[in-house]
């Protein structure tokens, strides 16, 4: 099934922050995966590297093509596929830039500002200086990420968990306002007179004083009255507004010319870094993707367990246990078992039940970490990949705000009517 005949659309993205950890594959990339693998869903996965300066304008941004490369390589080292997915930067793609700029031209200051995520992240982030509208604004430059690959008849889904949904709600709303203020289509150039005497003695009356009746008009008063239409619209509601225009409905349309996204609820493990926290690079708590297998022992040999496992023959709880949770995710249901059993009946140490942990994690990362090492030595191809992604990913952004500029601003229709000399009547 090719791109063009899939009816649902995904689109997600990673910000460059440098190589990636086992935390990043199970919270996102084992789905991304899944996903391309689906005959169902057309994928798109970008690498936002404009989000990199909503948070860290400040730092040295040369680092960002570096980081670039290290995750698309770990991309393409989890089983990323560009043969499956388009993969590409999103900087790449200045339509994105483009229509962030108009949807902010309908978007309400106090949408923003109301993101849960804004005042927490402005507390968390105290240290620097995020009184920008880079930081506000990014919830709608993420909505333009995504609706820009809005396709005719296609479902646009974002994998999000249940924090970032608001992002995507907001969005939505961002997007029924667009549609609202640029969806409406008028054509009464090719009305009959009784179409234009009813439309015009229902709407044009309203707004100006008197009506002048349908056999007077004007081209420059008829394309005043499709404009009065659309405002008229506005103020009673579409559905209404047609009910009004009765047999005479058909002479306008609504389009939705952006799509409206819907979240895609993810399930992730409980996946705790070495220390027990969240996974994160600024924690010091995580195993990458290359992590020799000399560092995993090292590193895993320190983990936190159960605390209430203070001597080798106190029992403990593996429910309760990080190890446990990565023997969840690594281990065999034997494993699983042991550790378990051992674990509640202090028939093991937790020494013991880390290295067990840690033989296995070793055995799932191998063949990451090799595919890896190979895409290091050839970071031209890591380019060339991303590089054909994004003039892919341009394409599709281009048809979406080829039709939301003419939708917007109407040049096409207008240079159509100087061209016939329409333009000089109406004058």
């Amino acid at each position: 099934m090719t791109s063009d005949t899939k009816k649902k659309r995904v689109v997600s993205g990673m910000r460059p922050t440098g190589r990636l950890h086992i935390g990043h594959y199970f919270g996102a990339l084992q789905n991304w995966v899944r996903l391309q693998n689906d005959p169902e869903y057309d994928c798109f996965y970008f690498i936002a590297d404009w989000h990199a300066l909503t948070t860290h304008y400040a730092e040295d941004t040369r680092l960002v093509p570096q980081n670039t490369i290290e995750i698309a390589t770990d991309w393409l080292a989890s089983g990323l596929d560009p043969e499956k997915s388009i993969l590409f930067v999103q900087s790449q793609i200045p339509e994105h830039a483009e229509l962030h700029v108009l949807l902010s031209m309908v978007t309400p200051l106090e949408w923003l500002e109301r993101v849960p995520t804004y005042k927490d992240q402005i507390q968390q982030l105290a240290e620097r200086d995020l009184s920008t509208y880079g930081f506000l604004g990014y919830p709608l430059l993420q909505a333009a990420d995504v609706v820009i690959y809005s396709g005719e008849g296609k479902e646009l889904f974002v994998p999000v968990g249940e924090d970032q949904v608001p992002h995507i709600e907001l969005g939505r709303e961002i997007v029924r306002r667009f549609n609202f203020h640029f969806g409406f289509n008028v054509n009464l150039a090719d009305c009959n007179e009784n179409a234009l005497e009813y439309v015009g003695s229902k709407v044009f009356a309203r707004y100006k004083e008197p009506w002048p009746g349908a056999k007077a008009l004007s081209a420059s008063q008829i394309s005043e009255l499709g404009m009065l239409c659309t405002l008229y619209a506005k103020e009673i509601g579409y559905a209404n507004f047609l009910h009004e225009m009765g047999e005479y409905a058909g002479q306008f349309r609504f389009v939705d010319q952006l799509t409206e996204p819907a979240a895609m609820l993810t399930k992730t493990p409980r996946f705790p870094g070495l220390d027990g926290r969240r996974m994160a690079k600024s924690y010091g708590n995580a195993i990458w993707l290359n992590e020799t297998d000399e560092e995993i022992r090292k590193k895993t040999k320190v983990m936190v367990t159960d605390p209430a496992r203070k001597r080798r023959t106190d029992p403990g709880n593996p429910d309760v246990c990080p190890v446990y949770d990565w023997h969840k995710l690594f281990s065999p249901s034997e494993t699983l078992e042991w550790a378990a059993r051992g674990c509640r009946t202090a028939g093991i140490g937790c020494i013991e039940c880390k290295a067990a942990m840690a033989d296995n994690l070793i055995q799932w990362i191998a063949p990451i970490r090799e595919r890896r090492l190979e895409y290091e030595k050839h970071p031209a191809r890591v380019l060339e990949i991303i590089d054909a992604g994004s003039k892919t990913a341009r394409r599709h952004a281009q048809e979406t705000m080829a039709r939301v500029r003419e939708a917007v601003f109407g040049w096409e229709k207008k240079r159509k009517e100087v061209a016939s000399g329409e333009w000089r009547v109406a004058r």
